[in-house]
């Protein structure tokens, strides 16, 4: 009897899922979509062949970028200073090159930048693995700290070379030039960076430990793979693919810039995200970060370029047509960058794990529905505060020892500290009664920051938005005033509405969507600035009513325009000389945050969310309305400084509040507050503040020298004494009060001397 055979069908071949998948080629389909919307708005530009290569070349040097950022995404870490890191490497190799600085070859020129750019990958992934110091922190410190080193190094000029550039290092320089075939030599470079990682995240060693590490580190430890040395491995590689990214600008520009790199870490992150890289880190590949890479300068590109157009302008008697581009305002393309990476990062926790479109497919197709995928913690947002022995010591604690124990003890003295030190270096201007009034006066934005952000940072959470809030309330009430004829006190009312919405845009992303409060707040980092410009057209706006300046005055002021200013000569008078009304404002402000956070349950509820939020929610504590409110709480404060801020200056400008963000962080952190939660004052925030405002006066006080000359610090490097405080406060937190290193040191050296037992005497 014949059996009959039934030939199996072949298996179909298809692409390997390291290296290419479903998301790559949707991105592929996407950008060829999106350029033929180019080609139909702009058809001048998109129409030709220049245009794609344009595209690719702009693409380059980000692609690059995120090729090492793909690695740092995918082991569940973050690093924010790729754009910091190539603007001090283009810095670097600039002043070692140029004629007017130290003149060196182009090799010498080029391993002095390379070294910086290891450096700075080394540094990140110490403090991230080693100091246990969170990525957001200690990457956002390093972004700080290389911006104000880009500005010290460069003055804030432009160093140019290119005379140099046609004699020395020719070979180098082509690199950003174009080849014979007409494009730029900068896409090959891209390529091959591009192949090399994404063989190696695929088909290597490197690529397992990292997708171990990213998905689970604890059981990539027990596995045997070395989690710390691949959590800085990827560091160093990001810092490489940055440094190469910088050499390739300074090749192509034959120069620098103080800007160089500037908002270059959220164009590098949204492409990773967008290609398909997850924020939780286990996922992603190469190819879709330099896919996403391409598709955000893509999207870039067709924002920028504009709608050409015809004008009909008439000169006397005679019409004639003028060529034109309809562009979006100053602020627009961050703004939608800034949406880019929030809709990206939703992307993961929505619809990839919750297997919207396979679902949807099983449920029209009548089959099972597939699995959702598990979703676990967020180990990216750090462990969470344990307490300290310092803790126990102030609890027990009297008297002076008591105020020692604090965790604002040292941020008070600090502030006593410095002030002292500024008495000391000129007795003749430091304690006069108007210097000290006018420190208060450029204490009261930081102040106002840090008593909001006291709030967030004791719930465990984050707020990176601060400075652009308040450089979105300080654009709304200028516009509403100056553009629209609004009376003062309805913009004040809108502006600080726009804040609170901003708050509630965070809170919203953070809490119901349950996005990291780092990353929530860096999207709105960019959309609340991208706004703010976009409004004021990035113009300065200035011209106010004067009743409405009169919240940035000195309260004498206030008083003679009411009509019940004291008589001159009087210490009454002398005080409301003194005494502006924004500081009076921001006192009220901390007296009630102070109170409410110290005194009453819901500040109580704040350190329990922050302490331990699991814990807390298991006593009853609604601790998604705890964070919620806190959120909506810190963009309040951050809108009432804006606000105060162009009242002050009887202006807007759209760089106000930049880089206000790290010195609020660092206020409260010098104050006692805890990176993890848990802890911190409004008092101990002030203080931080304090000492912020005193370093910031001290750089900037002209020091009487012995021979009769002065000194004044440059104030371009100010932001880098403001980062290094912030890492060591943060160190402190992590090691001496959390950690109790002292008491672990003190114990141990008196285990050792401790005569072991049963030992007998000779």
């Amino acid at each position: 009897m014949a059996v009959a055979t039934v030939s199996s069908p072949k298996p179909s071949r298809r692409l390997p899922l390291e290296l290419i998948g479903g998301w790559e080629v949707g991105l592929i389909l996407f950008m060829a979509l999106l350029y033929l919307v180019g080609v139909f708005i702009n058809p001048v530009f998109f129409g030709k062949a220049d245009a794609l290569v344009s595209v690719l070349r702009d693409t380059a040097r980000v692609g690059i970028m995120a090729v090492g950022m793909t690695f740092v995404i995918v082991n569940k870490d973050l690093d924010l200073s790729v754009g910091s890191t190539v603007g001090l490497v283009a810095t670097v190799f600039s002043i070692c090159f140029a004629r007017s600085h130290y003149d060196l070859g182009i090799v010498p020129s080029i391993l002095a930048a390379v070294a910086f750019g290891v450096a700075v990958g080394l540094v990140n992934g110490f403090l991230v693995t080693t100091l246990r110091v969170p990525s957001f922190i200690t990457t956002l410190t390093m972004l700080f700290i290389g911006r104000g080193l880009v500005l010290g190094l460069t003055g804030g000029k432009t160093i140019s070379y290119s005379d140099k550039a046609t004699s020395d290092g020719g070979w180098f320089f082509a690199l950003g030039a174009n080849n014979g075939f007409g494009f730029n030599n900068q896409i090959l470079v891209f390529a091959l960076v591009a192949l090399v990682g994404v063989f190696a995240l695929a088909k290597t060693r490197w690529g397992y430990e990292t997708y171990a590490t990213g998905g689970n580190e604890m059981a990539a430890s027990y596995a045997g793979i070395p989690t710390k040395r691949v959590r800085i491995r990827a560091y160093v590689l990001s810092a490489l693919c940055a440094t190469l990214a910088g050499l390739l600008n300074v090749a192509q520009d034959k120069g620098v810039t103080s800007q160089y790199g500037q908002g270059a870490e959220l164009i590098v992150i949204a492409a990773v995200i967008v290609g398909g890289a997850s924020i939780l880190g286990g996922r992603g590949r190469v190819l879709g970060g330099a896919l996403g890479a391409m598709l955000v300068t893509l999207i870039d590109k067709v924002l920028r370029e504009g709608i050409p157009m015809t004008r009909i302008v008439k000169v006397g008697d005679v019409e004639m047509q003028v060529q034109g581009m309809a562009q979006l305002p100053p602020g627009a393309v961050p703004a939608f960058l800034g949406i880019i990476l929030l809709l990206a990062v939703l992307i993961e926790p929505w619809i990839i794990r919750r297997q919207v479109f396979p679902r949807l497919l099983a449920r029209l197709r009548g089959r099972p529905l597939p699995p959702l995928i598990e979703v676990g913690g967020v180990a990216i947002e750090g462990a969470q505060t344990k307490g300290s022995t310092a803790s126990d010591k102030a609890l027990r604690a009297r008297g002076l020892g008591k105020f020692l124990a604090r965790r604002d003890a040292a941020a008070i003295m600090l502030t006593i500290v410095l002030w002292a030190v500024g008495l000391y270096l000129r007795p003749d201007f430091w304690g006069s009664i108007d210097n000290s009034f006018n420190l208060l006066l450029s204490f009261t934005e930081v102040g106002l920051l840090s008593i909001g952000l006291t709030y967030v940072i004791a719930n465990g959470d984050i707020d990176l938005s601060v400075g652009s809030v308040l450089a979105l309330s300080g654009a709304t009430a200028a516009f509403l005033m100056k553009q629209l004829g609004f009376d003062p006190w309805s913009a004040v009312f809108i502006a600080l509405a726009a804040g609170a919405a901003a708050g509630f845009v965070n809170a919203l992303l953070t809490v119901r969507f349950g996005l990291p409060a780092f990353v929530a707040t860096l999207g709105m980092f960019y959309m609340a600035r991208g706004i703010g410009a976009w409004m004021v057209a990035g113009r300065q706006l200035s011209g106010f009513s004067e009743n409405f300046n009169l919240l940035g005055r000195k309260l004498i002021e206030v008083l003679r325009y009411f009509g019940i200013a004291p008589e001159p000569g009087s210490l009454a008078y002398e005080i409301a000389a003194a005494l502006s009304v924004q500081t009076i404002f921001m006192l009220l402000v901390a007296l009630v945050a102070g109170i409410v956070l110290a005194k009453t349950p819901f500040g109580q509820m704040v350190y329990a969310t922050g302490g331990n939020r699991r814990a807390a929610e298991y006593a009853g504590i609604n601790t998604n309305r705890v964070r919620f409110l806190s959120l909506v709480f810190s963009a309040l404060c951050a809108a009432a400084a804006g606000v105060i801020y162009i009242a002050f200056l009887r202006s807007f400008n759209p760089s106000a509040g930049q880089l206000r963000e790290l010195d609020a962080i660092a206020a409260v952190i010098i104050g006692g507050g805890s990176i993890f939660g848990g802890y911190g004052t409004v008092i101990g925030a002030l203080a931080g503040a304090a000492v912020i405002a005193l370093i910031r006066a001290l750089l900037s006080l002209q020091v009487l020298l012995p021979d009769g000359s002065s000194f004044v610090m440059p104030q371009h490097w100010v932001n880098v004494f403001i980062g290094l405080i912030l890492i060591t406060a943060v160190l402190g937190d992590i090691w001496f009060r959390q950690g109790d290193l002292v008491g672990s040191i003190r114990r141990r050296f008196a285990r050792r001397s401790t005569p072991a037992k049963g030992s007998a005497h000779a």
